[in-house]
């Protein structure tokens, strides 16, 4: 997909914000539509479908956190890629974020170029999942990405979205070892701070689901998927 064609719907209640990140994301080839509250954001949403969808928190007649669930709920945008770009960093704030659905929380103030680069990034992993396959079969697990849910030794579960994810990202290349500040960076976003035992409390419930012996420990390096 071309820059031209890559929708991106910037909601905020500051209009020096939806001027100065519009024109930045304008300048660097991408269609840009904006919003300055959520409900207009969800009604924009619906109409166009955008790729990339990058939402303030605080906003008047619905806050970012309703309009992420929101939009969430439209139909073909299940994937679409949300980010919260907002000056509240508070732990709660994040944590209801991505409770709601975003994929990734932005803080405020940001450089331009720091932003647009972010943009790339978060574009990439909505190009990576669109061109991977939904359905993969990986020995007696099979991996549904567009339901959420797995089958394994015949038994068909849906997982929690974090839970979902990294696995999914574990399987994505069996026998690769993959760092802690990789899964944390790729699952739950880099600019999220969270607890030293996060990954391993998702972990140990995919274990309880899949069974000990599909996701392997490397001690002080990460995890690693084994067929």
């Amino acid at each position: 997909m071309k820059k031209k064609d890559i929708q991106i719907l910037l909601v905020d209640d500051e209009p020096d914000i939806l001027e100065i990140v519009g024109y930045n994301l304008s300048a660097e080839g991408y269609k840009v539509i904006t919003a300055n509250n959520g409900s207009e954001a969800v009604k924009l949403a619906k109409k166009n479908k955008p790729q990339l969808v990058i939402l303030d928190v605080m906003m008047p007649e619905m806050d970012g956190i309703e309009a992420c669930e929101q939009i969430r709920k439209i139909p073909d945008m299940e994937d679409t890629i949300i980010a919260f770009l907002t000056a509240r960093g508070e732990d709660y704030s994040q944590m209801a974020g991505f409770d709601a659905g975003a994929d990734d929380y932005i803080t405020k103030p940001i450089k331009p170029k720091v932003l647009v680069s972010k943009v790339k990034a978060l574009l990439r992993r909505y190009r990576e999942d669109e061109n991977s396959s939904n359905i993969v079969k990986l020995g007696d697990i099979t991996i549904n990405r567009e339901e959420y849910k797995i089958v394994t030794e015949g038994e068909e579960m849906a997982l929690p979205r974090k839970e979902f994810e990294l696995l999914s990202l574990l399987a994505s290349k069996p026998g690769k070892v993959f760092k802690r500040e990789d899964i944390l960076d790729t699952v739950w976003g880099n600019d999220i701070v969270v607890g030293g035992r996060t990954i391993d409390v998702h972990i140990r419930k995919l274990r309880e689901k899949i069974g000990d012996k599909r996701i392997k420990t490397i001690k002080g390096v990460g995890y690693k998927f084994v067929i």
